[in-house]
């Protein structure tokens, strides 16, 4: 079965970055797409980037310029590295295959101002 372990959330403050990461198991890791999402309290499930399995990146528009997602097919590794986190930024965040399977337990992050 497909598992995924999100880690790296936590408490920053406004501006400061944090790294994300996510381990799969139980799939070809190398021919997935995988996908962030995130969902802050009171709001829908949103889209946050994807990475194909050839590398090509997708982002949302919110956090293009700022966000990078990466992958280390060696690792089994998803990465989501953010950069001048804002408020608004504050939500629990989970890593997929893009085309399946379930959802990690996520991680939270939180930004203070």
């Amino acid at each position: 079965q497909v598992q995924l372990v999100e880690s790296g959330g936590g408490l920053v403050q406004a501006g400061g970055s944090l790294r994300l990461s996510c381990v799969t198991s139980g799939t070809i890791f190398s021919f997935n797409a995988m996908g962030w999402y995130r969902q802050a309290p009171g709001k829908q499930l949103e889209l946050v980037a994807r990475i194909s399995s050839g590398g090509r990146t997708t982002y949302a528009d919110f956090v293009k310029g700022s966000f990078i997602i990466s992958r280390d097919n060696a690792k089994n590794m998803t990465y989501l590295q953010m950069n001048s986190l804002k408020p608004e930024d504050t939500a629990v965040y989970y890593c997929k295959v893009a085309a399946f399977g379930p959802w990690g337990q996520g991680t939270q992050v939180t930004v203070s101002s």
